[in-house]
């Protein structure tokens, strides 16, 4: 009995005093709280990123790893990129004299010539240029064509916008160019013979689809920089028996030829038909054969 006693004595007992904890640990809590309320919203602010930085600081190495290996493209300021070109038809009274004039007009747009092309026939003389010309002196050039030079018969201006596919193959290139890097240190580090192989033929495609995307840009710079003006002169011949073969003995003669060439050509196509010319009479052979044989049924 008095074991009973003594443990119901000292159950009692524990039991108080943890009471007595536990409400001292409320009273120093709600003091803090207190205190905390209290602070000036500059010193939570500041305690606000200590904190952050503590719980960041686990997951900085692996998020900075990610980040590094992703490939981040090259950003510049976009330029637009206009293509300029035109085509021209004038009718000159002088080829030759024409032909000087245009060398002075390439020469003072500073300008030049990248194709000529010359025909003579019955009916006129005719020449083609392809005239490359700064894209700022483009206007000019068209205006000195289009004033006193001869008559213009057909204009044709125009300008293709290509800023955005530019852009995006720059984009493009400048992300292959950094997984090119990323190969070239992998070759480094390669330990099979297997993995080697396959990031040099990784490293020799992206080398392919550089040089390609890099001739394309130097190609549109080009046409860019440089418009083009494709222009055309042209001389109608005067008709006359005095001045040409074109009398009316001449066109009789052609007339002749062109009768007999006909001719000729009309002949050699039915000669050309010379299997049919040969199955119809079997055809027809066969056809009357069947008919008598049925009427005689």
């Amino acid at each position: 009995m008095k074991k009973i006693l003594i443990a119901l004595m000292l159950t009692a007992l524990i039991s108080c005093s943890k009471k007595e904890g536990e409400i001292q640990e409320e009273q120093i809590f709600e003091a803090n709280l207190e205190e905390i309320k209290d602070m000036p919203a500059s010193a939570t602010a500041n305690s606000a990123p200590q904190r952050d930085a503590v719980a960041a600081s686990s997951d900085g190495a692996s998020e900075n790893k990610a980040i590094e290996s992703q490939p981040l493209p090259k950003v510049n300021s976009i330029v637009k990129k206009i293509i300029k070109n035109g085509e021209m038809t004038v009718q000159v009274g002088d080829i030759t004299k024409s032909q000087s004039q245009i060398q002075s007009i390439v020469k003072n747009n500073q300008a030049y010539i990248q194709k000529e092309t010359f025909r003579n026939s019955d009916m006129r003389d005719e020449m083609e240029f392809t005239i490359r010309v700064p894209h700022q002196q483009f206007e000019s050039l068209i205006n000195s064509f289009s004033d006193g030079f001869g008559t213009v018969t057909a204009k044709n201006i125009y300008s293709d916008d290509v800023t955005e596919e530019y852009v995006d193959i720059s984009i493009k290139l400048e992300n292959k160019k950094i997984y090119l890097e990323k190969y070239r240190d992998m070759l480094k580090s390669a330990k099979s013979t297997s993995d080697m192989l396959e990031i040099q033929e990784n490293i020799r495609n992206l080398e392919d689809e550089i040089d390609v995307s890099e001739g394309r840009l130097k190609f549109i710079d080009d046409r860019v920089k440089y418009s083009t003006l494709n222009l055309t002169l042209f001389k109608e011949k005067v008709r006359s028996s005095t001045t040409s073969k074109v009398g009316f003995g001449s066109r009789f003669a052609d007339s002749l030829t062109e009768g007999w060439n006909g001719f000729v050509a009309f002949l050699l196509g039915l000669i050309s038909l010379w299997p049919f010319f040969i199955l119809i009479p079997i055809v027809i052979i066969i056809w009357r054969n069947w008919k008598k044989s049925r009427t005689k049924k």
